[in-house]
């Protein structure tokens, strides 16, 4: 029996880059409508029912705009005439646009804050710099499977029927067997972990924070400790490397101050008790975790790069899973400044489901160098929170498998 023939992908490219737009034309699997401007493209994607002034108006979610277009992905360059690819995303977002067509946005250039920003509001993905049209061709498979099959519950809904998860027996039978087997096969490499950490540095083997796993138990997180012992001590030594520190955090959101009273750029969120945008709460979150964000962290210690590359440090959470804390396959445990911001909101189902080693959103992000958007990947944990199943998490466990095999970034 053959292979059914791969599928041709309808795209709507916006953008003048001809060398782009060519490469796209001969890969053989795109069909490509090009047009050069974000307003145009707007027009076309309505069937020319978006009226001009709807541009100065930033809500129109009163008026539906059929898709009078077949889709599976809207490509764009980040640099436009008129609209650039963020505002114009944003426009989609905000009149319902093609709400579950995939949006990608290809840049020549490195850029990136505008990546970072990019992913915040909800960028499907971002190429740079190198453009690689098959790895493009496989996003939109993907993505365009999920957000064409993945319906969210009603926000209603969500808010209800929080009777607490259990963990299914079998699958807590599973979790244990493998949590056994994998410390005794991996006890060696645990125990020269030990030792070369404490041949480096002196302290604790270990290290440990508050996580958010499932109903938003708080249980404690472990791990090898990849950081000099006083990390914490020292995050004045690593201020200026900071990837925030020149970004003002403002208490109030410009965009949203911009709107009519009453009208928000992005979905409200909660956030140490406060109702505020979620593009607001994404900056905050970034200042809270900047520490986080700093690259070449001189904090972490040469047993602890490659620890982390190689995921060692995160073995220690096969005793999370004993404990129950986690499972094998779940939706990653959230810090508890991030968990908060989810409260009550459309992003909680995430926690009807168990804390996990590894996860959808995991194996998913390997194929793209590690990054996702934030809604993106809380689009995932929701969408494994009611699909799970124990087929599935085999797959989920051979493809982290796979990818570490491979040696890609876990």
């Amino acid at each position: 029996m053959t292979d059914p023939s791969p599928e041709c992908l309808k795209i709507l490219y916006i953008g003048n880059d001809e060398s782009l737009i060519a490469l796209f034309r001969q890969h053989g699997l795109f069909e490509v409508t090009v047009v050069s401007n974000g307003l145009e493209a707007i027009y076309w994607l309505t069937g020319n029912s978006f009226r001009l002034f709807d541009l100065d108006q930033d809500t129109r979610f009163d008026f539906v705009y059929n898709e009078v277009h077949q889709l599976d992905g809207i490509v764009s360059e980040f640099i436009i005439p008129g609209i650039n690819a963020l505002v114009f995303h944003r426009k989609l977002k905000l009149h319902n646009i093609h709400p579950k067509t995939p949006y990608i946005i290809l840049s020549r250039q490195i850029l990136i804050d505008a990546k970072e920003e990019a992913y915040g509001m909800g960028v499907d993905d971002f190429y740079q710099n190198s453009i690689n049209i098959d790895n493009i061709y496989s996003r939109l498979q993907f993505l365009t499977k999920f957000k064409t099959n993945y319906v969210p519950k009603p926000h209603a809904h969500q808010d209800e029927d929080m009777t607490p998860y259990r963990i299914p027996a079998g699958k807590r039978l599973f979790d244990i067997t493998l949590a056994i087997f994998a410390l005794i096969l991996l006890s060696p490499v645990m125990l020269l972990t030990v030792i070369a950490i404490l041949l480096e540095t002196r302290g604790k083997v270990y290290y440990i924070s508050k996580r958010v796993g499932s109903n938003y138990k708080i249980f404690d997180f472990y791990k090898f400790r990849s950081m000099c012992p006083d990390a914490d001590k020292r995050i004045k030594d690593v201020a200026h490397l900071n990837q925030y520190i020149n970004e003002p955090i403002e208490d109030e959101c410009a965009e949203c101050g911009a709107l009519p009273p009453g009208q928000k750029c992005s979905p409200i969120v909660y956030v140490d008790g406060q109702e505020i945008c979620e593009h607001l709460a994404n900056k905050r979150r970034n200042a809270k975790r900047a520490f986080l964000k700093v690259v070449d962290d001189p904090r972490i210690t040469k047993v602890g790069k490659f620890i982390r590359r190689t995921s060692i440090d995160e073995l220690p959470q096969l005793f999370n899973i004993l404990k129950g804390d986690m499972s094998i396959v779940g939706n990653r445990p959230l810090p508890l400044n991030e968990a908060e911001a989810l409260t009550k909101k459309r992003w909680s189902r995430r926690f009807r489901a168990p804390a996990g080693l590894t996860g959808l959103w995991q194996v998913e992000k390997r194929g793209r160098n590690a990054i996702m958007s934030e809604e993106e990947r809380f689009a995932l944990d929701n969408y494994y929170a009611e699909h799970h199943s124990f087929i599935g998490d085999l797959k989920i466990i051979f493809r982290t498998f796979s990818a570490i095999v491979a040696k890609e970034n876990v």
